[in-house]
């Protein structure tokens, strides 16, 4: 009886111990590095952060590169920087990790009127959360020498601090998140009807919302020196005198240019949404479709 007791009790603490390891692990920020293209540069890279990551941040749980790369693969992504909040959700929940990091990598030889041959290697740093699907946050690094070598291994040190601000970002948005579903479940969200697509039935006696100016956001000198091409959309809700409240970018571009938008829109005035003469408050997207200049486009 003594020794059945004390099996009891050895199985109680080990149970105890699994549990509490359970709990702290549970409690950590899941991250899943994902692939940054096809390039030596960008797998170096990726498997880079990932290990950096892991090593320097025991409060983040990094998934294993192998499996990451398994589920992007099962989910069809195909690297875009460039994604709805719906799709980034979808991605995050076939990945199965709280947080994304998205990017591209490249070692590049160079050649202007001012320099000789030279080596840039860059890399854009994306980190997306899987609850939201929003850009929690985006870095672009790069490095430029007179050898690829040189170049490589100034990227890498920049990618150090680089993790740095990548870990303090998901720590941020995991606690903003936290709040953000208790403070969905506390409050009454008002009622906002969607402007109705054209040629429906509730399209019918309905007036869009017209701005008094239309204003075009800026193409950003971080999306420039990227050389970054996007579509950023915004969900933006207007009050039936025609003013903005509220504006969520709901397929993100990074580099900026998301801000950039989101300036812009809360600059603008609206003629009011109409409804069968009365004045409504509305809930409109807006697109932006970001190009480089031609004059930048054969730069990279």
């Amino acid at each position: 009886m003594p020794l059945f007791r004390s099996l009891q009790t050895l199985c109680l603490i080990l149970f105890c111990a699994i549990s509490a390891q359970a709990a702290r692990q549970s409690s950590r920020a899941s991250v899943a590095v994902l692939d940054f293209g096809e390039t030596a540069t960008g797998r170096r890279t990726a498997d880079e952060l990932a290990a950096q990551l892991r090593e320097r941040f025991p409060v983040l749980a990094v998934m294993s590169r192998g499996a990451a790369r398994a589920a992007t693969k099962g989910a069809g992504y195909d690297g875009s920087l460039n994604l709805s909040l719906e799709v980034a959700r979808d991605l995050g929940a076939a990945v199965g990790a709280d947080f994304l990091v998205a990017g591209a990598a490249d070692t590049v030889r160079r050649q202007s009127f001012t320099r000789p041959i030279y080596f840039e290697s860059y890399a854009s740093v994306f980190a997306v959360s899987s609850f939201t699907g929003r850009l929690v946050t985006w870095q672009h690094l790069s490095a430029e020498a007179e050898t690829a070598a040189d170049a490589e291994r100034d990227l890498s040190a920049k990618l150090r601090a680089a993790t740095e601000l990548l870990a303090a970002a998901v720590a941020g948005a995991r606690e903003r998140e936290r709040a953000e579903r208790k403070l969905s479940v506390e409050r009454d969200t008002p009622v906002i009807a969607d402007a109705p697509e054209d040629g429906t039935a509730a399209a019918k006696d309905f007036r869009m919302p017209l701005p008094y100016r239309r204003l075009r956001p800026g193409y950003t000198a971080e999306a420039a020196r990227a050389g970054a091409e996007a579509t950023v959309d915004a969900l933006v809700e207007l009050d039936a005198e025609g003013e903005v409240k509220s504006v969520e970018i709901v397929r993100w571009g990074g580099y900026g240019l998301d801000e950039s938008v989101a300036a812009t829109i809360r600059g603008m005035h609206f003629r009011p949404a109409l409804r069968e003469g009365k004045a409504i408050p509305v809930r409109v997207l807006l697109r932006y479709n970001f190009r480089r200049p031609k004059e930048d486009a054969g730069k990279r």
